[in-house]
């Protein structure tokens, strides 16, 4: 066993036990804390896959902005028992049905896993930056503005919505 099976092991110990102390962490600060810890250890998976792109989104996409949102929200929150509303039965059978749903999709994917045709050498450079680059701005550059667009009319119209209207009387 060579020293990137053992790198990749271990991080996928620590994946799986801070994804379990995120679930079953009673402090929702701790919660988000041990998804940071899953969420480097999923990126330290991605550098040992040559996937240098996917490895820089974790970083700074989920581990930087999506993690402190996620903290800033709970602090605005304040989040105490004595003001947290009862969940009814309703929402308990609902995440019920979608955990069994989750879990038989999971199910299926493991057993079509064996169908795959994966290629017999694998491609070292094919998940280098330079090599997305090169196909993102060749072949998918018109879907790649268009969605910059996207981005653009949702943020002016998140912008429109928060707006505060001032109405003046003369």
């Amino acid at each position: 066993m060579g020293v990137s099976e053992i790198l990749a092991y271990a991080l996928g110990i620590i994946s799986v036990a801070s994804a379990l102390l995120v679930v079953f962490s009673k402090n929702p600060i701790h919660s988000v804390l041990y998804l940071i810890i899953t969420f480097f250890s999923i990126a330290g998976q991605y550098v040992l896959l040559n996937a240098q792109f996917l490895f820089i989104v974790q970083i700074i996409v989920y581990s930087g902005a999506i993690m402190v949102l996620f903290l800033f929200v709970l602090m605005l929150l304040n989040l105490n028992k004595d003001t947290e509303p009862q969940k009814s039965n309703l929402f308990k059978f609902i995440s019920i049905i979608t955990a069994c749903s989750l879990f038989i999709s999971m199910i299926a994917m493991v057993k079509g896993v064996g169908n795959l045709n994966l290629p017999s050498e694998p491609d070292s450079q094919i998940g280098l930056v330079k090599n997305l680059g090169m196909v993102l701005f060749s072949k998918y550059v018109i879907p790649f503005e268009l969605s910059s667009v996207l981005f653009i009319s949702g943020m002016v119209g998140a912008v429109m919505i928060g707006k505060k209207e001032t109405h003046d009387i003369n």
